[in-house]
């Protein structure tokens, strides 16, 4: 008798959900609210219905090998993605350039359930860090492959995208640049802190309790805290303004990044530091090196993976704490959330959110192959 996997029977009754709930949700303009059309209930429906239906069920079966299950996963997104945009294009009527077609909570269960379906797969799979490289590049490759292919180009999200498409630019190299240089802020600070408090013990309970702190202060709070100080700050202190310095805008959004990566950034890098075996450190002083050589070229070396998780967490945590910035004029994806927000126009809110979880995703997994090969190495 065939055994079942739990796994694949809870990925099953999550995309048979979505097969069940509306695809599409069909609006006359991008704000009122719409109405929703389930997949079966388009002219090609019923056929991909019952093979996305045929994948989730074969799924239960847990003697089914993982590579089938990996391209049944695979497969199974494509189909979804491809879908939605076929529905785009065909149920607004010919010429009609208001109506618009947004994926619906029966598209989102099922780009969750292959989803699921496909780390699952991978986990079972076992592949080595290159063949993980490659699964993370190929992912990306067939995503890029489908938006340039234009098959989404009707969908809502895409004609905002269309519409927007040099402030969407802009936007992401705001983001991107508050992500990243709140990061390297961070480790320029953060690692030689870190150092300092390995070194002088009597420092940690100090320097960890103020970062304990600033990391409980809520995000909204922390940027409105950063409003009047800086602001402050720029008319008060000669040059400032001219150097950057302001209440809103860029500024204190890096300003309130920078100061929730220093925790990571410094907890990390003494876990590091104090995870090096003292036999170790004892050897490296016995072959005569200075205490700057045991650290540079052992202590740091070996601490490497740790700090590299430090990297992730703190890269990822910006990538969604920067969606903060548009509120305070900072710029970023976070600029299109808010606007649709303040519009009621979710297309637009989703403009701003897909890309953050698309980017906050990459780099998750990105760095956390950076760690796993790094302890290899180590080891």
């Amino acid at each position: 008798m065939a055994r079942v996997s739990p796994p694949g029977v809870l990925f099953a009754v999550i995309g048979l959900a979505g097969l069940a709930l509306p695809l599409v949700q069909f609006k006359p303009n991008r704000i009122v609210p719409g109405e929703g059309v389930i997949l079966p209930a388009l002219p090609w429906g019923i056929p991909i219905s019952l093979a996305l239906g045929a994948l989730l069920i074969a799924a239960c079966w847990s003697r089914w090998p993982a590579l089938p299950r990996l391209l049944a996963a695979a497969a199974g997104l494509t189909a979804a993605a491809l879908s939605l945009g076929a529905a785009a294009a065909h149920l607004p009527p010919e010429g009609n350039t208001l109506a618009r077609v947004s994926p619906a909570g029966g598209f989102w269960l099922l780009f969750l359930a292959f989803g699921l379906m496909g780390a699952d797969a991978v986990t079972r799979l076992r592949p080595s860090l290159a063949v993980r490289w490659l699964l993370l590049a190929g992912a990306a490759v067939l995503i890029a492959g489908i938006l340039a292919s234009g098959a989404l180009d009707g969908v809502s999200v895409m004609r905002e995208y269309a519409t927007r498409r040099d402030l969407f630019l802009r936007e992401a190299q705001a983001h991107l640049a508050l992500a990243f240089g709140s990061l390297g802020l961070a480790l320029l600070a953060g690692i030689p802190l870190g150092i300092a408090i390995f070194q002088a013990s009597r420092l940690r309970g100090p320097v960890l309790g103020v970062l304990n702190i600033l990391q409980t202060i809520p995000s909204l709070a922390l940027f409105g805290i950063m409003i009047p100080l800086l602001g402050w700050v720029a008319a008060t202190i000669p040059g400032a303004a001219q150097a950057g310095v302001s209440g809103i805008g860029t500024f204190p959004a890096l300003v309130a990044l920078f100061l929730y990566s220093l925790l990571p950034v410094v907890s990390n890098t003494l876990a590091g530091l104090a995870g090096v075996p003292a036999a170790t450190r004892d050897a490296a002083i016995g072959l005569g090196m200075t205490r700057a050589q045991v650290l540079a070229q052992v202590l740091v070396p070996l601490a490497l993976p740790v700090l590299l998780a430090a990297v992730r967490i703190v890269l990822v945590q910006n990538i969604g704490l920067a969606v903060i910035a548009g509120l305070i004029g900072g710029g970023g994806f976070g600029t299109f959330v808010f606007q649709g927000l303040n519009q009621t126009a979710m297309d637009l809110v989703l403009l701003g959110a897909l890309p953050t979880i698309a980017l906050a995703l990459v780099a998750g997994i990105a760095l956390d192959l950076l760690v796993r090969g790094t302890r290899k190495g180590a080891a």
